[in-house]
């Protein structure tokens, strides 16, 4: 399962990784918005969103991503560890 993490800590970042690993996910992280964001999104199985931290352009570049490949996109306030792991629990569980 691919899943991609927009916003949270940057030094948080590789533990976000690590944290998706221990549910066999394979993870990109993106805390900032980088050139070519669309492209680098992909089509994951998953987006976990931080809208907490994340800009409303990034957001809005999800959504529409979402909606053209249509992938699910998990929406949490607290960008901490144990939201995160919620939510991989929760969908890990589903697929």
């Amino acid at each position: 399962m691919s899943v991609v993490v927009v916003g949270g800590n940057d030094r948080m970042a590789t533990r976000y990784k690590e944290i998706c690993k221990q549910y066999d996910c394979k993870a990109k992280v993106f805390i900032k918005m980088p050139t070519n964001f669309d492209n680098q999104l992909g089509n994951p199985d998953l987006v976990v969103v931080f809208t907490n931290t994340v800009s409303h352009k990034m957001m809005t570049s999800v959504k529409q991503r979402a909606e053209k490949y249509d992938f699910p996109i998990a929406r949490i306030h607290s960008a901490s560890v144990s939201a995160l792991k919620t939510v991989l629990k929760q969908y890990t569980e589903n697929v």
